[in-house]
């Protein structure tokens, strides 16, 4: 096999000592006058070795400086709005909204803080947008069911999901239940239930707070959830293991027999979990709009 030309041999050991870390991006690489005394080749033949690491992407020309290693470490993608906001949810549902400054986020990011500001004014905005995405998550059919029970038992069992994969998205929805944040996912989930009442002779009024209803008690239990799933990343001590600890008090109150109804309805009973909680409120919220609606409840 031929030996390869001279220019391809200077540039193979220029290119070995740039991956071996001998020359680090940014170091001035042997000029053509430094090959020419080293390889005992013309300066043409210098000059085409370096031309040759040049369109490989190994070297830079620097004015002033001479030819450089290059940093081939690839571009971060510019920082955007939609990319701080997902980085800023996946930090929340990781460690809760305690853990979410604006500092922490820049430092997951890899940028200064102030680089986030270019974005958002401030966390309360950073909130909002992160609230707004992770309602606008939640999948409202077209057109959806147009019979009122299966229209709004979908809207219910959305935000649900919303809640249950976000913990920390009720305190920021719920901070006020008749002035909630204003959301365009929020917006779309309430214009999306409405249309399950139209045709049903309610009151304008009335209509809304039929939704209201459904969404407050939806997002109450989403609360409850939020400050459960809060506490353990603040303490490291989940929800079984606080009950379990205090397993002794409960006993010894129950055994006291100054809670009798309470102790036998208890008594061989499995805990009630969460979203066993929302299955059962949810049917009897709904009948209860049926009642409301002058239809009779379906069979318990």
């Amino acid at each position: 096999m031929a030996e390869p030309a001279p220019y391809l041999r200077i540039a193979a050991d220029v290119r070995r000592r740039i991956t071996a870390g001998e020359l680090r991006p940014g170091d001035r690489v042997p000029s053509t006058r430094a090959l020419v005394r080293e390889w005992g080749v013309a300066m043409a033949t210098a000059a085409k070795a370096l031309s040759v690491l040049g369109e490989q992407g190994w070297v830079r020309a620097v004015p002033g400086s001479g030819t450089v290693v290059a940093d081939r470490t690839p571009a971060k993608p510019p920082l955007g709005r939609a990319a701080l906001v997902r980085a800023a949810i996946a930090l929340a549902d990781a460690e809760g909204l305690a853990a979410l400054s604006m500092r922490r986020l820049a430092a997951e990011l890899g940028v200064g803080p102030m680089a986030l500001y270019r974005h958002v004014p401030d966390k309360d905005e950073l909130l909002r947008l992160m609230a707004d995405v992770a309602l606008g998550a939640a999948e409202l059919p077209e057109p959806g069911p147009a019979a009122w029970r299966p229209r709004l038992e979908l809207a219910a069992r959305a935000q649900w999901r919303a809640y249950r994969a976000h913990p920390w998205l009720a305190p920021i929805l719920l901070n006020s239940l008749v002035r909630p944040p204003v959301l365009a996912a929020g917006l779309r989930l309430v214009d999306w239930s409405l249309r399950a009442l139209a045709g049903t002779g309610l009151r304008r009024r009335v209509k809304l707070q039929v939704v209201m209803t459904v969404n407050g008690w939806v997002g109450g239990l989403a609360a409850s959830n939020a400050f459960e799933v809060q506490a353990e990343q603040d303490t490291g001590i989940s929800g079984d293991q606080r009950l379990s600890a205090d397993m002794a008090l409960l006993t010894g109150y129950l055994e006291s027999g100054r809670y009798p109804v309470l102790t036998e309805v208890m008594t061989g009973v499995e805990d009630v979990g969460l979203d066993e909680a929302f299955e059962f409120g949810l049917r009897r919220l709904l009948d209860g709009i049926g009642v409301l609606l002058g239809e009779q409840p379906p069979p318990a």
